[in-house]
């Protein structure tokens, strides 16, 4: 159960440093006792097993709750590898192939185009030389945008359908997908790498093959096998004290303000399942998620997907192994995209010192837009995660320095 989570194996025992460890929590910690986090959750882990869980600060800054193993946080981004294994998962039974146009699942993208000149009320717009491809969205290479990119006039568009974050939407993600259909491309399929509502779209494929809701097909291919109880769209309200509040950075005041509307959205039964951002979960239950990936698919006795769909998915598509800063318009993460490919629902590492960080070569990760993150290194064995509330993710750079610190207890 997520609420007994927690270290499993001395960090001797896999070659970790307890001492160094203990770094990590020293370092987090002067972000909340200075204010600019309320609290935090980091877990460090070496061939499967929980070497140091750390918890440290408030649920709620206002209340003084304490964060708790069991404390739920909005996981956003970090929902897209979630779905992106679902997806893989109908792709091992042969229900379809990702080079398939996406409109052989939702007509409406035949009538798709791409931005080419004009304005929002006059767009000009030109046919698409290859459809978008099912392997466009994973690798977010489809064209697609959000609305919170604010870097040309396609994503303005986006805001005005009012598809600023990819959330909170009163439609279902049937309808919400027609309309994002509706909208140009940002450019061709395939010609650049751009974050999007992609993953959304490829629920909604889910949806179409599995004939089956999205929350329901997760719950019983993912969640229901891998013990993860406490993730879902929603919170039923039994369990709504256990939700660490929502913050935005100040930017006037250096300081957090709470987000009382948009967190207590996140709480609602949704209307739209955002396979792209809707998830809520704890570090216990995430772990479980993070533990099968580790293990090529597999977590104990449980295979959700074959240990050769993980190798696909978790390395570089990017053309000629392109880095995301070289391909494509790397916006709205702390990390920098140097030396960053992208595989199917995952950043991958590709040249490890471009990124400037000890993560070697076939590392992959995905953070989520609270602040939240995770990593899984093979070569090294090692996983990380890192919880908390606080929007922007880019705010401070939480995820290069967990990486140093975690690396730095390597001991052999």
């Amino acid at each position: 159960m997520a609420n007994n989570f927690g270290v499993t194996v001395d960090p001797k025992e896999v070659s970790l440093d307890a001492t160094r460890l203990k770094n990590i929590d020293k370092h987090f910690k002067r972000y909340v006792d200075e204010g600019r986090l309320a609290g935090f959750a980091v877990a460090v882990a070496r061939r499967g097993e929980v070497a140091h869980f750390g918890m440290y600060g408030h649920k709620d800054s206002e209340t003084s709750a304490s964060i708790t193993s069991d404390t739920m946080y909005r996981i956003y981004s970090m929902t897209k590898p979630v779905t992106s294994i679902a997806l893989m998962m109908l792709v091992e039974q042969g229900l379809l192939q990702l080079t398939d146009p996406v409109s052989k699942f939702i007509k409406s993208f035949g009538e798709t185009r791409v931005w080419n000149t004009g304005t929002i009320l006059k767009p000009m717009t030109a046919a698409l030389t290859e459809p978008i491809r099912v392997w466009h969205l994973l690798t977010h290479t489809s064209g697609l945008t959000y609305g919170f990119n604010y870097a040309d006039v396609v994503d303005d568009m986006y805001r005005r359908a009012g598809f600023e974050t990819g959330l909170s939407y009163n439609e279902s993600l049937e309808v919400v997908c027609d309309k994002i259909a509706s909208l140009p491309l940002v450019f061709q399929p395939g010609s650049s790498w751009n974050y999007s509502m992609a993953t959304d779209v490829v629920g909604r494929i889910i949806e179409v093959i599995s004939k089956m809701p999205l929350d329901e097909f997760l719950e019983k291919n993912i969640f229901a096998p891998l013990g993860m109880t406490d993730t879902a769209f929603f919170v039923p309200e039994e369990k709504r004290s256990r939700v660490s509040s929502l913050y935005r950075y100040d930017e006037v005041n250096h300081s957090k303000i709470k987000l009382d509307t948009l967190g207590n959205s996140s709480l609602e039964n949704p209307k739209f399942l955002s396979g792209g951002g809707g998830l809520i979960s704890t570090a216990g239950d995430y772990f479980k998620f993070i533990k099968m990936l580790e293990g090529r698919g597999k977590s104990g006795d449980v295979r959700i997907v074959s240990s050769r769909t993980i190798d696909l998915m978790t390395q570089n598509h990017l053309p000629n192994n392109a880095d995301i800063s070289t391909f494509g318009r790397p916006i709205g993460e702390e990390f920098l995209y140097d030396g960053l490919g992208f595989g199917l629902g995952f950043s991958v590492v590709v040249d490890q010192a471009k990124t400037r960080v000890a993560c070697p070569k076939g590392t992959f990760a995905w953070g989520g837009m609270a602040s939240t993150a995770f990593w899984v290194d093979p070569v090294n064995e090692i996983s990380a995660m890192f919880f908390t509330q606080l929007i922007p993710s880019g705010v401070y750079p939480i995820r290069q320095y967990l990486r140093s610190l975690v690396y730095a207890s390597l001991i052999d």
